[in-house]
Formats: structure tokens, sequence, C-alpha cells
């Protein structure tokens, strides 16, 4: 199995591992913060697995410059480089995760491997005419109720052909499909693919059922994407696509994979955000907690009839109502569309007759 090599010092002198901001996490198992510009999560955690085939990278970052720079810094650092790059496993679509995943394969000749609900997302986001997506967003919040002074920009942005700047428009093409319950074509490593929807409907958890290099307590390491980070509840908005009707329960989904997670019972999580932590059990706990306490207090809004963006401004977010930026508005309003449609599913809550924009209220 490759040995990455001891980082050498900067040009400045700084050690390596610092300018790079790389992680030795054991077990030929190696971490690259790879910045997100402009995005208050800072970095995405791309992780570097040694096999017996050559390095294969989990996630990849975002499609940015300095993004990519990062990126190749940290795998020189590791002794290697991203000409050896074998294969690429996607825990998701998001742009964050699979947006560098093509320079990558364009410059070693990698595979990329994705579940096939989240690769249908790239291909129809690939195939979309322009401006598909833009009308499609337009309609859908005015219809949940959201004002002309949300919805005038978008169409501005339509109408000026600004769509083509979208993240996603660009991304891979993934060649390989991620299998829930089987094991990945890794040479000498044992890395199952556990299906976790929620935060996309093909996001996918690696379970690496190896012994822990440290010897901690438990069934392996866990590379976790976004769902399952040791500070943040990841966004649960609805699955989008245009030209399917089919009514979702994205948190449903999210809540039932937090569970399946949770009986792994893994010593070590890896995610893609902030930092390695163990007691997923623990975790697991807290955010079903965390959700249902939402769920609660959301019906308690909802003794008089509201709008999914009504709602929205009424929710608790890290900042208030009216220092939510433009596009993370639209992203609240899912979030909050979301938690509509499960407690519609439970019963607890249901539809007022009449709209557009549809109402809702506790049952």
């Amino acid at each position: 199995m490759r040995r990455a090599r001891t980082p050498g010092p900067g040009r400045d002198g700084t050690p390596m591992t610092q300018v790079t901001q790389v992680t030795d996490h054991g077990g030929g198992v190696h971490s690259i913060k790879v910045p997100i510009p402009d995005n208050p999560l800072g970095h995405t955690l791309v992780h570097l697995v040694d096999t017996d085939r050559g390095p294969v990278l989990i996630d990849t970052g975002w499609d940015d410059p300095a993004s990519w720079d990062t990126l190749t810094a940290g795998l020189t650092a590791l002794g290697t480089a991203v000409a050896d790059i074998h294969g690429v496993v996607i825990t998701h679509h998001h742009p964050d995760h699979h947006g560098l995943s093509g320079q990558v394969r364009e410059a070693s000749g990698a595979w990329i491997a994705m579940h096939e609900a989240d690769t249908a997302v790239v291909r129809r986001t690939r195939e979309s005419e322009p401006g598909t997506w833009l009308d499609y967003l337009t309609r859908k919040l005015a219809a949940v109720g959201a004002p002309e002074d949300h919805l005038a920009p978008l169409r501005a942005a339509r109408a000026g052909g600004r769509m083509r700047t979208l993240p996603g428009l660009r991304a891979a093409l993934p060649d390989r499909e991620i299998v829930p319950g089987e094991l990945l074509d890794l040479a000498g490593r044992r890395l199952r693919a556990v299906w976790t929807p929620g935060h996309t409907p093909g996001h996918v958890c690696l379970h690496l059922e190896e012994r822990h290099p440290a010897d901690l307590p438990g069934h392996g390491r866990l590379f976790s994407g976004d769902h399952l980070l040791p500070g943040i509840s990841p966004h649960i908005g609805l699955y989008e696509d245009p030209d399917d009707m089919t009514v979702t329960d994205p948190l449903g989904d999210y809540l039932a994979s937090l569970e399946r997670i949770g009986r792994l019972g893994v010593a070590e999580v890896l995610p893609a955000h902030q930092y390695a932590f163990t007691d997923a059990g623990g975790r697991v706990r807290e955010l079903l907690d965390h959700h249902e306490e939402r769920l609660t207090g959301l019906l308690a809004l909802l003794a008089t009839p509201l709008t999914p963006w009504q709602l929205a401004e009424r929710m608790e977010w890290n900042r208030p109502w009216e220092q939510i930026p433009h596009g993370s508005r639209s992203i609240a309003v899912s979030e909050a569309e979301s938690h509509l449609r499960r407690l519609v599913k439970l019963g607890r809550a249901e539809a007022v007759p009449g709209g557009p924009p549809v109402a809702y209220i506790a049952a």
C-alpha cells in the first residue's frame, strides 16, 4: 500500500502540513481542508484513502482556482500528485463536494463514483435548457408565498441570461455507480456504501470496515459527508425536479437515515466539514431530538394558517430573517417546506383549502 511521505517545509519555511492544512488520520487516511469561496462553512474536508491501486479521494471540493491549488498542494504534501489519483468517490452532488471531480479526472484518468439518484441530478442539470431552473424556481417560490421583491431578482437573472453562472452546470458526469450495501472496488480496503438520503436524494456515507488505527472501540470509521456533522444540522430541503411531481419526504428520509447510521456503532466519524469526532450514536440522538423539537415548535406557529414563506420568516435561523441573503432565503423556505411535508405525512398538519399560495395549519 502506498505510504505518504512526511511533508517538507513550504517556500516560507512553514511546515507544509500547516500551509495546506493536511491531517493524518492514521491507517492510510488523510484529509485536506479545501476552501469554499464566500461561504461560512469555510472548507470541505477532502479525504484521501490509500489503496493498493493508488490513492482514492472522497469528495474533491468546490470548482474554484484557489480550491484547486489547495487540493493539489495538499496532495503534494502527502507525497503524491493529482495525476496519481486512481478514483474519486462522491458522497453527494453538491458543488462543494463534486465541483473539482472533472478536473481531477482530466488530470489523472480517475473514475468517478456516485449514487444513481445524485447522478440523475447531475445529468438533469447538465442537460437542462438555459433558464429552466430559474423559471421553475420563480414559479415554485410564488406558489409558496414569496413576495415580489424576492422574485424580481430571479426574473432579472433569467432575462439577463445570468443563469449560466449557477453552480453545477459544469459538474462532471460520474462513470461508476455506488450501490448501497456493497463494498466499493478499492484494492486492499473494505469501504462499504451506506445510502443516507435526506440532504440529497443520493447522499451516501462510507463505512471503512477496518480496525481503528488507534484501537478506539467501535466498528471502523465513517466518512459521513454532510449527513452527520459534529456541530451543524445539515440543510434538509426539498428534492427538486421540475419534471417530477412526486411528493417526497426528505426530512423523513433523513431521520430514518440517521437511525441507520446510529446502528453501525462506528468508532470515529470523518465528516466533510468541521472536524473528526467520536460518539456517533450520541450525535445521532442529538439530531433526532433537535428535529423533533423543531417540528413541535412549528406546530405552535401553525396555530393560525401560514404559507411556507411565512413559516420560514418565523422559524429560528442562525441570524434574523432580515439579515439572511436572498439566495439563502430560498434555501430556508425549502427547509420549511420539508418540515411541513413531514408534519402533513404524520397527520400533525394539513393544507388549508384555497390558494395559491398554499397555507398550512396544525391538525
